[in-house]
């Protein structure tokens, strides 16, 4: 059983205020994290429902830190959604074979995101 909060984890406070706005604005419940180390800690402690994880973190990437959330039992199950700059073609297919469930680019188009962050959460593609 996961919990009810979404947990963005993001060093740029800008992208972590447009994605609380826009997804607390349709109803989810929000938690953040400003590196990964901080939100695995929050993964492991609350289970979130579902994580959007910058990908260019200071200290350990999110792809290393999904690696972690993948490694552990508890965490494994939570869909994590890549959020990045980085948009070549090659890019999201390196992501999805890393194991992110989807992709959004940054700047976040706010009419996508929660519609990426609902089908994410039900297996469904964007």
């Amino acid at each position: 059983m996961t919990g009810q909060a979404i947990l963005i984890i993001d060093d740029d406070p800008c992208s972590r205020k447009l994605a609380r706005d826009v997804l607390s604005h349709v109803g989810y419940a929000i938690r953040e994290a400003a590196n990964a180390e901080d939100g695995l800690a929050l993964a492991y402690s609350e289970r979130p429902r579902l994580v959007l994880m910058d990908v260019q973190l200071p200290g350990m990437s999110g792809v290393d830190a999904l690696g972690r959330l993948r490694a552990d039992p508890v965490t494994a199950g939570i869909p994590v959604i890549a959020v990045t700059a980085l948009a070549m073609k090659s890019d999201r297919a390196r992501l999805a074979a890393a194991g992110f469930d989807a992709y959004l680019e940054k700047p976040l188009d706010v009419r996508k995101l929660a519609a990426v962050v609902a089908a994410a959460e039900t297996g469904s593609p964007a």
